[in-house]
């Protein structure tokens, strides 16, 4: 499964690059995750719970940054076992360019699952897929921008109080 998209952020290219590479910024907005540990330079771990279609499955897995042109782009590549349910592994293509009034985020993203979330049928492992993708997206967006938004998710509303405060004060 293979889909491209932009979203324009309201904030400037440095902050949102700071952002992609921010740890809690990248827990708080990867949906369903309940715990993200390392760094940039070594990668990270995941436990990431999803329900796709009847199929609940907890995924551990890894999480990583490469191809990096600081300020510019980088390519963030997962990969996830969730047990009886399969796997599932995919990678984002970030790139920000400046716009009038911030930064245009543009992404292309692949993903492939395998085991029991194969068997679902192509058709809804896109969907579930792009609305992944979009929900990351979205909670990323709604966090480097700070908006107040009472729809986001708890785990969102959380990072946003303080997030762009820490970002400044280092």
């Amino acid at each position: 499964m293979e889909l491209s998209d932009a979203r324009d952020i309201k904030a400037d290219p440095g902050t949102v690059w700071a952002a992609i590479l921010d740890p809690e910024v990248l827990k708080a907005c990867i949906p369903g995750c309940q715990e993200l540990t390392g760094s940039v330079d070594e990668g990270f771990e995941a436990t990431v719970v999803q329900k796709v279609g009847p199929v609940k499955a907890t995924f551990r897995g890894s999480v990583s940054l490469s191809d990096i042109v600081p300020g510019e782009s980088a390519t963030l590549s997962g990969e996830g076992k969730g047990g009886a349910a399969g796997f599932a592994k995919g990678s984002a293509r970030v790139r920000l360019s400046p716009v009038e009034g911030g930064t245009r985020l543009s992404y292309d993203v692949e993903a492939h699952v395998g085991g029991k979330l194969a068997q679902l049928g192509s058709r809804l492992i896109d969907g579930f897929a792009r609305k992944l993708a979009d929900d990351f997206f979205a909670r990323f967006q709604s966090v480097v921008e700070g908006d107040d938004g009472a729809e986001a998710p708890p785990e969102v509303a959380e990072v946003k109080k303080g997030w762009f405060k820490r970002l400044v004060s280092r």
